[in-house]
């Protein structure tokens, strides 16, 4: 979608910053623009809608109903398709209001201090593309236990995969598979939609194997075809309640050529873990086998310190939460630069999810950190087109 073709609503007290910001959006082409001067009124426009905008611009310091309120209000409601903060508030609260927005599933396009610019409204609104595309990717499905058995057993879950790159040269080293059921209509459904029912079912064993087993096939194949790299395939929680796990997943992995030390099994800081004992020795048999060991997400549970003290990890994924916009949140960057010296006295690899912009890039460079990953490198494709996305990748300047 072009920016002239977008809706926006500005939600902003003070009447000239509100007649600014209408200005500063016909300027950049938008010809379809809204105004309220507090939450209410707003919310009262949105609700009075006949379709919701695509972009609320909206200001936190509003008298009677504020920015939060309003914002909680669309999207428990869905009344608008994304929102961008602008506030001369603090930073921290602006950091603060754009994760309860995503916590509620609304998407955020970024926070802008005041004054606003036209540069700065473009780049905004510039983004809505991207985001959008994240989100509207996902199919909206009613699914039965019995749908998911039958995809499953159809093969139609799939691995797609996601460039890792070395921030240093740029070289492609990695990448991650990412679970995609692709329907015989054309469709496609990503994780969220089907991930909890696969747990419901008991299904989660079963979809690591495929996952597992189908990632090495196309392994092989890229190896064949020149293009060298290392696979990462994310664990089920319940994987470690298995005893004979480790030798499981040797076996998948050797039937398809592949060298375990090739292979990097990610599990999340949530997973680690029910029975101490029986998952350390889970752990323990298949880095003895050659896999590698990520805890990923970094840095969003609660015993991350723990885990990393006990378990063989070989690498330390930074959760995109702290990743994404990090270049100009200094509360974030303090989490990247700690979780990167911690993994360098733990002689860790690190990988940071969730890079999206040349900004990011470059302050991750110069702090060192090993591998990227996110939608500045590439984004999720299906493995026939792996080689079309290493043809397009381009070390950013």
């Amino acid at each position: 979608m072009s920016i002239s073709a977008l809706t926006v609503m500005v939600v902003e007290d003070h009447g000239f910053q509100r007649r600014m910001a209408l200005r500063l959006l016909a300027e950049i082409g938008i010809g379809h623009a809204e105004e309220a001067a507090d939450g209410r009124a707003a919310l009262q426009l949105l609700e009075a809608a006949s379709q919701p905008p695509d972009v609320i611009l909206v200001d936190l310091d509003l008298p009677g109903m504020d920015g939060i309120e309003l914002i909680c209000h669309v999207a428990k409601r869905q009344l608008a398709r994304a929102v961008i903060l602008f506030s001369a508030l603090d930073p921290v609260l602006l950091s603060t209001v754009q994760t309860m927005a995503r916590a509620y599933g609304l998407r955020v396009l970024c926070s802008l201090e005041k004054p606003l610019t036209r540069e700065k409204l473009l780049a905004a609104l510039a983004h809505y593309g991207d985001v959008l595309q994240v989100a509207e990717g996902v199919e909206t499905v009613e699914i039965s236990g019995d749908d998911i058995r039958a995809a499953l057993a159809a093969g139609e879950i799939t691995p797609w995969f996601q460039l890792q790159v070395e921030l240093g040269n740029g070289k492609p080293v990695a990448v991650e598979a990412l679970a995609r059921w692709c329907r015989p209509d054309g469709s496609v459904v990503r994780p969220l939609h089907f991930i909890g029912l696969l747990e419901r079912e008991g299904l989660n064993d079963a979809l690591t194997d495929l996952m597992l087993e189908r990632s090495c096939r196309w392994k092989r194949q890229w190896d064949s075809e020149g293009m060298r790299l290392n696979v990462s395939v994310n664990v089920s929680p319940t994987t470690l309640a298995d005893e004979s796990v480790a030798d499981r997943f040797q076996r998948i992995v050797l039937a398809q050529g592949v060298d375990p030390a090739e292979v990097v099994l990610e599990l999340t800081e949530s997973s680690l873990m029910a029975d101490a004992a029986l998952g350390l020795s889970v752990l323990a048999r298949l880095r003895l086998k050659g896999f590698g060991l990520s805890i990923d997400d970094f840095g969003t549970g609660y015993s991350s310190l723990a885990q990393l003290s006990q378990i063989p990890f070989t690498e330390l994924k930074i959760d995109q939460g702290f990743v994404t916009g990090a270049h100009s949140d200094p509360r974030k960057r303090a989490v990247v630069e700690a979780s990167l010296d911690l993994a360098r006295k733990l002689n860790l690899n690190v990988v940071a999810e969730g890079v999206e912009t040349v900004e990011d890039w470059q302050m991750l460079a110069d702090l060192g950190c090993g591998i990227a990953q996110g939608y500045l490198t590439a984004w999720p494709a299906p493995p026939e087109e792996l080689a079309a996305v290493l043809a397009r990748w381009r070390r950013p300047e």
